[in-house]
């Protein structure tokens, strides 16, 4: 893969750069985000966090208890409220786990899994030939 990595919000105000490739991608299923993306999941991908920079503008966060019960932050756009990132995961310490819709370029990244399907919805397809978690895997 080419790095870096590269994304931003919706209206451009908030851009950054990942200069590792993904631990991994996933369709995660928690009820976090389908709150968050308004479906029934969210494709994301897991980076060092040391692997993320914030190269224009500055986001905004919201700080919550995850299923775990441990703290997360998801970042957003405070101009556009375009979901970006999230970081301080307490299941996966120094792990940012990226929204893969705001890429540049999401085809880069191939979801190899889906993770907490334990809340997925009745009627979420999901391919029986791709690895399923009722959590996150570990």
């Amino acid at each position: 893969m080419t790095l870096p990595l590269s994304g931003g919000c919706a209206c451009g105000q908030v851009r950054y750069e990942c200069s590792a490739e993904p631990l991994f991608t996933a369709h995660c299923h928690c009820r976090d985000c389908q709150k968050a993306g308004g479906g029934q999941m969210s494709t994301v991908s897991g980076v060092p966090s040391a692997a993320l920079r914030v190269v224009r503008g500055e986001t905004r966060s919201f700080h919550y208890a995850g299923s775990s019960g441990k703290g997360l932050e998801r970042h957003f756009c405070p101009t556009c409220g375009a979901r970006l990132f999230t970081d301080h995961v307490g299941a996966m310490p120094g792990v940012i786990f990226l929204s893969v819709g705001n890429l540049d370029e999401p085809a880069r990244v191939t979801p190899h899994m889906h993770i907490f399907t334990a809340s997925a919805q009745p009627w979420a397809s999901i391919p029986a030939d791709m690895p399923q978690f009722p959590g996150m895997p570990g």
